[in-house]
């Protein structure tokens, strides 16, 4: 009989929020969470198949897994769904869910007692993928949502911030990415359901909820495709994001990705009028390189990137733009990725995230040529890591001297966390003080008094903190 589970996630928000429904609908059942190492008799591994990187590492887990051998073994998220021919010398007790609609089922026969994998979910059916050349059609026949019967989740138990899936599926059919295999259906959560959610979260003492979704800028619609809505400007995220402002209690609320094109002066207005919606954008920029981004079908230019963020740094105070740059897509010249250098200077990101092309059976990118080498991809993947450092610390410092709030996310020890604009903050960890009276410093860190205080704070407080000194890879500052 099985009475205890493990849950192992890779990937996005979405999956992390998944996951969270998953946990819900086994404790729901009886089933009792335990850490993977204090050997589950069922260990379910949400995946994600994302990159290259994310997929072997998915693999890896599923490997680990099986060596623990636990009654059984479930599979699932988007490995399963979109590159089935990854998945080989499976155990018997692995249960691979490349159909979402079959996840409940699945759980639910592992929860009665029947360990056997069912011959109705076949593991390796016929794998999915886009058509070349971006074209809008999608092969699938399956709606690959998860199934309606589980449940919303009413927390995120151990972490200070809770995600909320607000929407799922794209169609857009960039050339590199899988998510169109994986994800195909493009839907979206009703207002009135997404309003409980967040309220559900409060309650349970999260004051800081993100929503998300796998192309959070087309809430609202049936298709990603800008081309196919009513109007270029989608005024449905805007209207959401200023409804869940008003939740009682709510004390921040952040936005996952997006695309340029997604920044709207209606969405900038509602930032401008809830103080409790975070100063930062997370902007997917890809590359600086106007060709690169015509391979990579992507809906805008450079210059409508920089007409954005100009937008939006006239609308909002100091705003954190955080991006995402794929270094050495299929062609890539050094031209190329000197234009890509050049923008994020000229940006000044707050947050460069750097990842190596990942071609991804099923895209079209797979197929294109040439292919950049990987001495190359290395040395301009080091080069953007610096200059991302360089940024952060930039960013951070014309803050020192101010107060900021910060959400704490560990404890014990010297408290750490996220600032509005989601730099890193450790308080009274290191901070030299200097006494104004006779010059001499004061360590917090050490015995001083006000660190007695920190004691107070526990994991999910929002704390003011004057911001006093830079660090590599945070501000210091102690309690104003």
């Amino acid at each position: 009989m099985i009475d205890r589970f493990s849950i192992l996630t890779l990937g996005c928000k979405v999956n992390h929020y998944e996951s969270q429904q998953i946990r819900q609908f086994l404790e729901g059942a009886g089933l009792r969470n335990v850490d993977p190492a204090d050997s589950p008799q069922l260990l379910v591994i949400n995946s994600c198949t994302v990159t290259h990187a994310a997929s072997a590492k998915s693999r890896h887990l599923l490997h680990l897994a099986q060596k623990q051998n636990p009654q059984a073994v479930v599979l699932c998220g988007c490995l399963p769904t979109a590159q089935t021919d990854e998945l080989t010398a499976l155990g018997e007790n692995v249960h691979v869910v490349n159909d979402r609609r079959n996840l409940t089922a699945v759980l639910g026969r592992l929860v009665a007692g029947s360990t056997t994998p069912d011959s109705n979910c076949p593991k390796h059916p016929e794998t999915k993928s886009i058509r070349p050349e971006n074209d809008a059609k999608v092969k699938s026949k399956n709606d690959l949502a998860l199934p309606a019967d589980l449940p919303a989740p009413t927390s995120f138990p151990g972490q200070t911030r809770a995600f909320l899936k607000v929407q799922d599926g794209c169609d857009a059919g960039c050339s590199y990415c899988i998510i169109p295999t994986a994800r195909p259906i493009v839907r979206f959560k009703n207002l009135d359901e997404i309003l409980r959610e967040a309220t559900a979260f409060v309650a349970a003492g999260h004051k800081e909820i993100v929503l998300t979704g796998v192309h959070i800028g087309a809430y609202g619609q049936a298709t990603a495709r800008r081309s196919r809505w009513e109007a270029p400007e989608n005024p449905h995220l805007s209207q959401l994001l200023a409804q869940v402002a008003q939740i009682p209690g709510l004390g921040r609320i952040r936005l996952s990705s997006l695309d340029p094109a997604d920044v709207t002066p209606a969405l900038l207005d509602v930032f401008a009028s809830h103080p409790n919606i975070m100063p930062h954008l997370h902007l997917s920029l890809q590359s600086g390189s106007d060709e690169v981004l015509r391979r990579m079908g992507r809906p805008y230019t450079t210059a409508e990137v920089l007409a954005k963020v100009a937008l939006v740094r006239s609308r909002l105070d100091r705003p954190a733009i955080t991006t995402d740059i794929i270094v050495g897509f299929p062609g890539e010249t050094d031209a190329d990725f000197g234009r890509t250098v050049a923008l994020a200077e000229e940006v000044a990101f707050a947050k460069i995230h750097v990842f190596a092309f990942s071609p991804r059976k099923g895209t079209a990118a797979a197929t294109m040529r040439p292919r950049i080498a990987r001495d190359v991809v290395k040395a301009r993947s080091e080069t953007l890591r610096a200059l991302d450092r360089d940024l952060q610390a930039r960013f951070r410092s014309q803050f020192l001297g101010e107060t900021a709030q910060v959400l704490i996310e560990n404890y014990p020890g010297p408290p750490t966390g996220h600032a509005e604009r989601y730099f890193f903050v450790r308080i009274g960890h290191g901070t030299n003080r200097t006494n104004r009276t006779n010059g001499t410093t004061a360590r917090p860190d050490a015995s001083h008094e006000s660190h007695k205080s920190y004691r107070s704070y526990s994991a999910g407080s929002l704390v003011t903190v004057r911001l006093l000194e830079d660090a590599p890879d945070a501000l210091l500052g102690e309690t104003a």
